[in-house]
């Protein structure tokens, strides 16, 4: 069932509001952090996350209480998850800090992301940096914005001045592939998989390469970046959407998002 563009337009300004809210709050408690290890161990969380994330999740409802939601926070390591009740089937997909590390550590870079699905993709996204009042946003229908200007993912090619944004950590050796990255770019990891896709969107970095995100880490972005221009695609080059949202539990995805001009060369790199 298509949506029209002012529905869609309407979802976006409700997500918008709700990743400012989340934002302020994170803020507000940037220096009050009591941060944990999840049980796989590899990931920290704070009481923060939860708090952002029912923000976020209370202020959709007043709006939208028959609509779906999948987002990071469930509890007991759990995700949370709730099916749509609506007729239009519509799920929104959040990551309340995604940057969960850096703002444990009151480092900046973290942001607020949160996707409008239909149909298996996205068809809205917000990534509010709250740190900068940084509010990147696309819609079906509608450019890719920063703050309410036109962003477009740029042009520059792969050279020792460009940026490309990569994992922040390998869990054996460094790949050959991100080696070449490293010597021939100033490769960058901000700690929040969401920012990096919005820095791709807005030409800053000329690519983002990550090898397990989730999808409330890339839901958002995935669309920004594509609406400015980049190319986003898994490492094969496929795409990534549409995905069986009733059905995930928080698989890991790949994703590559890039400039149309060093997408091809980057994705020959990750074949080899």
């Amino acid at each position: 069932m298509a949506l029209e563009h002012r529905h869609i337009s309407q979802m976006l300004e409700t997500g918008i509001v709700a990743a400012r809210l989340a934002g302020q709050r994170a803020m507000e408690e940037l220096n009050f952090i009591k941060a944990s290890l999840k049980n796989n161990k590899s990931e920290m969380v704070t009481e923060t996350d939860a708090r952002c994330q029912q923000i976020i999740v209370d202020r959709i409802k007043e709006t939208y209480p028959d609509h779906g939601f999948i987002a990071e926070e469930g509890g007991k390591e759990k995700i949370f998850k709730q099916a749509p009740r609506g007729s239009e089937h519509i799920w929104w997909v959040i990551d309340p800090l995604d940057g969960t590390n850096n703002f444990a550590h009151r480092m900046l870079f973290f942001t607020v992301s949160i996707a409008v699905m239909h149909e298996g993709g996205p068809i809205a996204g917000v990534i509010f940096e709250p740190a900068t009042e940084s509010m990147f946003t696309a819609a079906k229908g509608l450019e890719a914005q920063l703050n309410g200007r036109r962003i477009t993912a740029g042009k520059e090619k792969m050279d020792k001045f460009s940026s490309v944004g990569l994992d922040s950590h390998f869990d054996n050796e460094v790949p050959a592939w991100a080696c070449e990255i490293m010597l021939r770019t100033r490769f960058h990891n901000l700690g929040s998989t969401a920012l990096q896709l919005a820095y791709v969107a807005k030409g800053s970095l000329i690519a983002a390469i990550h090898s397990s995100p989730k999808l409330w880490d890339i839901a958002a972005g995935s669309l920004i970046a594509e609406t400015a221009g980049a190319i986003v695609s898994d490492w094969q080059g496929g795409k990534i959407f549409p995905v069986d949202l009733d059905s995930y539990e928080g698989q890991e995805l790949q994703v590559i998002a890039a400039n149309k001009k060093v997408h091809p060369e980057l994705l020959g790199l990750l074949k080899s």
